[in-house]
């Protein structure tokens, strides 16, 4: 006898082409980090360069919405909270007079002091972002490569402003925008390099692919361990070499490019970690590490740096007017609103010598630079007041003593990028992609440890 198999009349009701529908396609979690970076050359050349990292905010911050329930933050972030509530109380202080700067307000104001609190803003985004998404979700090491990536591009960028300094595209951008502004020119207007005179000729100091040429020394620092890490550590032999290479190629932007700064910086750090190296690996790193610093010694004395310093600490050129801005800064922030500052930078009366100085035509270094800039430190004190410093301040100061005694490599190279960027507080203005990129290196610390004891 046949069996007669029986049909649900609701199965049986579907016509005969019907196929279950396929799950709705979605973005591997981490794609707008993949979007910054992997297209950073191509914004930039759209005058996109800096805008990108805002928009991409959106989409993080819209994550991090529909997962608040389960959010968590790094030990210190109460630090942080206060200091963007500093921030925001400087909307109400931004039409104040400032001693030692000229009278009088303007809605123009408004754009600078906007333009900081949003980058403030996805700086926090992205930090939370990263530290809530688990290695399965987004590989750490994922992420390194993506800034071990942004160094090869700050290489490029470094290559290219050193040998066509005068190279300017008109983006996109700016075509659209027609726009005569300053500030904005800066973010939307790609250059490859700052014509500078430091040691009495013009020399070109490389800025490609970001706005300032300090920026590109912060970049070239904060990038690096990252990498070291995915371009010579966890590595077959074959990437290694290329990442020598490209390494080597690195150096010559970096010798001319006259930053003082970044040739500390790299000093510091470079210490650091191969103490840090010598203590995990024992005799075998120990070889190793002094073997790299005979190479790199000797690299050194046949490169032109010995005779670069030596012309540039001939030549200190904005040694003097730091300092008097510092001190100018200084003053008027603690004399005029010490507790909440004053919003964003004022530009100064005189040329911090005579009130009747300033710029001339012909002579536009006869005037001085706003205060609040040349060291973002003198813009927190100035813009943000002493609470809003301290508060700052105490956020970084909290994460680098809490992972200075970790061995693992996001931990090493997370402390090297608070330590360059604790050296160039005083001397950079850190509030756009530098900063990005030290969120991005906490979280990662934060997120590595937390891996580690789950």
């Amino acid at each position: 006898m046949g069996t007669t198999r029986v049909v649900p009349a609701r199965v049986a009701a579907r016509p005969a082409a019907w196929r279950p529908r396929p799950a709705a396609w979605r973005p591997r979690p981490g794609w707008p980090l993949s979007a910054i970076f992997l297209g950073f050359p191509v914004w930039w050349l759209l005058g996109l360069g800096l805008l990108i990292f805002l928009v991409m905010t959106v989409p993080m911050a819209v994550y991090l919405y529909r997962h608040r329930s389960r959010l968590l933050a790094p030990r210190g972030f109460g630090a942080w909270l206060l200091f963007l509530v500093w921030v925001s109380l400087g909307a109400g202080v931004l039409v104040a007079n400032a001693p030692g700067a000229v009278p009088g307000g303007s809605l123009g104001r408004l754009l600078p002091y906007g333009w900081r609190l949003a980058w403030y803003i996805a700086a926090t985004v992205v930090l939370l972002y990263i530290a809530n998404l688990s290695d399965e979700e987004l590989p750490a090491d994922r992420v390194g490569r993506l800034l071990g990536y942004m160094f090869v591009v700050t290489t490029a960028g470094g290559l290219l402003g050193t040998f066509v300094p005068h190279l300017q595209p008109t983006s996109p951008l700016e075509m659209l925008l027609r726009t005569h502004n300053p500030f904005l020119l800066d973010a939307i207007h790609p250059k490859t390099a700052e014509i500078a005179t430091i040691l009495g000729y013009e020399q070109s100091r490389p800025m490609a692919p970001f706005a300032y040429a300090n920026t590109w020394g912060a970049a070239y620092a904060f990038f690096l361990p990252f990498f070291a890490i995915t371009w010579l550590v966890r590595v077959d032999r074959r990437r290694r070499i290329l990442g020598i290479l490209i390494l080597l190629a690195s150096l010559w932007p970096v010798v001319y490019s006259l930053d003082r700064g970044l040739w500390i910086a790299l000093g510091v750090t470079g210490c650091f970690a191969g103490l840090k190296a010598v203590a995990e690996g024992g005799a075998r790193a120990l070889r190793l590490t002094i073997s790299g610093i005979a190479v790199g010694a000797l690299v050194f004395m046949v490169s032109p740096l010995p005779g670069m310093i030596q012309a540039r600490l001939e030549r200190p050129h904005s040694n003097n007017r730091r300092t008097l801005l510092a001190e100018e800064t200084t003053r008027s922030a603690l004399t005029g609103s010490p507790i909440v500052g004053f919003g964003t930078t004022r530009k100064v009366q005189g040329n911090l010598t005579s009130l009747a100085g300033g710029d001339r035509p012909g002579c536009k270094a006869c005037g001085a630079p706003p205060l609040g800039t040349q060291g973002h430190l003198w813009l927190l004190l100035f813009a943000n007041g002493l609470v809003g410093t301290v508060a700052f301040a105490a956020f970084f100061a909290v994460r680098f003593v809490s992972h200075r005694r970790e061995r693992s490599a996001y931990a090493v190279a997370g402390c090297c990028v608070l330590l360059a960027f604790g050296l160039f507080l005083f001397v950079y203005d850190l509030v756009e992609v530098p900063l990005y990129t030290v969120m991005i290196a906490v979280a990662l610390m934060w997120r590595a440890r937390r891996e580690a004891l789950a």
